[in-house]
């Protein structure tokens, strides 16, 4: 219950708190409401009495008017009411939403690896929903209809006071059967959730992969495990719209005995003079019009829980922390020569005891090529992803012209380092604005340059909308030596001293390979690169080359060195003699 009450706390503080004068013209319009509705039940008492008892000419015209205006006003109430908290309830998920969003975007690598895009689409989308509906729509409903029933309650007081106190006792037992069903609600907005997002991570997977599921023609068995997805989906979905549908009958038979209760007693209140008909009346049209605040506040519960559920899976991703961040009071890297060093360096991944990198210590000289070579797993790519830390080692020490690369920002370190990968990255958008991604404030000429500088330019211009083709998803409507060759233009337009390549020829023909290699001089010149490759041509003129195995440096030399003292290297070379 604490813990609940912390969250209700933390969601106004963080969110509603911010759009109280809309919630105030809200709660105005709320009391409104509530009076327009109890003004209706109380105008049936001399409706009935003065102009089907007494015939009152007068009164026969102004009574119907006046009925009519109070609808007319609660209306208009309830419309504005809800219009206001509809504004307040898209504002409050897209301020959910964006902060969702910043802590993903600047969440740890490890945090997003670990984690489905599934299960962050589901927060994003469901979760969210609600959580807003929490905020909003029950906020809503508490304001209008407490205050109808308070208003309606006291016309059934002012009728009859006996008939009400027998009345009251249905709220209690709304109440009890709303917590009852509350919690098993509860319960099944949680395992729907789940459900929820494993379907969501089974839609993107195959999205994601359709290729290989037409290639190993598994279109069958994907159909099967989606419809299993499915099932479960509709299956949870059903139970827990039937468990908040259980609440309509019980209501409904609750007040049929409570409303035949009544008829019985007033029938002898009436027989003793207790009572006058139109009374009864005014009060039976209270008692009905308070049924339905009634409901809805017993259904309040529901809606509270689903709510809470939801915000004990939002909030987390919002409040996390990330562990790679910037230490109180540290500077910017300012680049020298940009030499980089490792010094005893160890590390494991946290999806595995087994150590990636083991008492790690070497030295990459400014401005000159470094590569790093080994069989896969071997510990390359982990070096390269510790550099610009994405991932932070678990002891030892990396530094950049001497500078602990821990002691100066993430923004100053990570803007002197160029990233072009193997497994490019592109977004569903221009080739203009995919490779402006490195400098948004680059000009057109810029990136033309960048691009005829990677090889880019001739077949962009042969494309039908130029610089300005849509390219699809990571790029799907370009050929792989495009979509590198778009990436490297990306990193030649970031301009920063440092370069690291994994495997970035790994996936070119020859003829585009000589081109990429052109590219990649022009590239790499006076930087300091850091390089991963399968392919000789790429490394030959490296300054120093590491054999990396195990997570462990052992050798190191020139490519003539090498290719004469280590056995190993010599094994490599000769491999890449035979594939040419």
């Amino acid at each position: 219950m604490r813990e609940n009450l912390q969250i209700i706390k933390r969601l106004y503080k963080s969110y509603t708190v911010k759009h109280y004068k809309k919630i105030i013209w809200a709660v105005f319009f709320s009391i409104l409401v509530a009076g327009s509705t109890s003004s209706i039940a109380y105008l049936l008492d001399p409706a009935i009495e003065k102009i089907f008892i007494d015939q009152d000419v007068k009164l026969m015209y102004l009574i119907p008017i006046v009925i009519v205006v109070a609808f007319f006003c609660k209306g208009m109430s309830l419309y504005l009411a809800k219009v206001l908290m509809i504004h307040v309830s898209q504002e409050l998920k897209a301020d959910v939403q964006k902060d969702m969003m910043k802590s993903l975007i600047s969440t740890d690598t490890k945090f997003i690896d670990k984690m489905h895009t599934g299960k962050f689409v589901s927060n994003l989308t469901l979760d969210v929903g609600l959580l807003v509906n929490l905020i909003s729509t029950a906020l809503l409903n508490i304001f209008k209809d407490t205050l109808s029933l308070i208003g309606l309650l006291s016309v059934m007081f002012f009728q009859n006071w006996k008939l009400s106190l027998i009345a009251i006792v249905m709220i209690p037992l709304a109440t009890i059967v709303a917590r009852v069903l509350g919690k098993r609600m509860t319960k099944a907005t949680e395992q729907t959730m789940e459900t929820s997002g494993i379907f969501t991570k089974r839609l993107i997977e195959i999205f994601k992969n359709h290729r290989i599921i037409k290639s190993f023609q598994t279109e069958e068995f994907e159909n099967k495990r989606a419809s299993i997805d499915i099932k479960n989906l509709k299956d949870k979905a059903i139970k827990m719209t039937e468990i908040f549908q259980r609440n309509t009958p019980i209501m409904e038979t609750l007040t049929g005995v409570m409303i035949g209760i009544l008829i019985f007693y007033s029938g002898i209140l009436i027989q003793n003079d207790e009572l006058e008909v139109n009374n009864f009346f005014s009060f039976l049209a209270a008692m009905m019009l308070a049924y339905q605040p009634v409901r809805s506040l017993a259904g309040l519960n529901i809606a509270v829980n689903q709510g809470i559920s939801a915000a004990k899976r939002v909030l987390p991703v919002i409040d996390r922390v990330s562990d790679i961040k910037d230490k109180s009071n540290v500077g910017d890297l300012r680049i020298n020569k940009a030499d980089i060093g490792f010094k005893d360096v160890n590390f494991a991944y946290e999806t595995t005891e087994k150590s990636a990198l083991k008492n790690i210590s070497l030295n990459m000289e400014g401005g000159r090529m470094t590569a790093l070579i080994g069989l896969s797993g071997a510990g390359k790519s982990t070096i390269l992803n510790l550099i610009p830390r994405f991932y932070d080692c678990n002891s030892g020490n990396i530094s950049i012209d001497g500078k602990s690369i821990y002691e100066v920002s993430l923004f100053s370190l990570r803007k002197n380092i160029s990233l072009v990968s193997q497994d490019t990255s592109l977004f569903d958008d221009t080739i203009k604005n995919n490779i402006r991604y490195a400098n948004l404030n680059a000009s057109d000429e810029e990136i033309y340059q960048s691009s005829k500088d990677s090889f880019a330019h001739e077949f962009i211009e042969k494309l039908p909308n130029g610089y300005e083709t849509i390219i699809g998803e990571n790029g799907v409507r370009l050929s792989g030596g495009e979509k590198q060759r778009v990436s490297i233009a990306r990193a030649m337009l970031k301009k920063s001293p440092i370069i690291l390549l994994d495997e970035a020829t790994s996936s070119l023909d020859s003829e585009t390979e000589s081109k990429i290699q052109i590219a990649i001089k022009e590239l790499t010149k006076n930087k300091t690169t850091v390089v991963i490759a399968h392919r000789l041509s790429t490394i030959l003129n490296a300054h120093t080359i590491y054999i990396i195995e195990d997570g462990k440096i052992l050798e190191k030399g020139t490519h003539e060195s090498l290719l004469s003292d280590s056995k190993t290297y010599k094994n490599f070379y000769e491999k890449q003699i035979k594939k040419n």
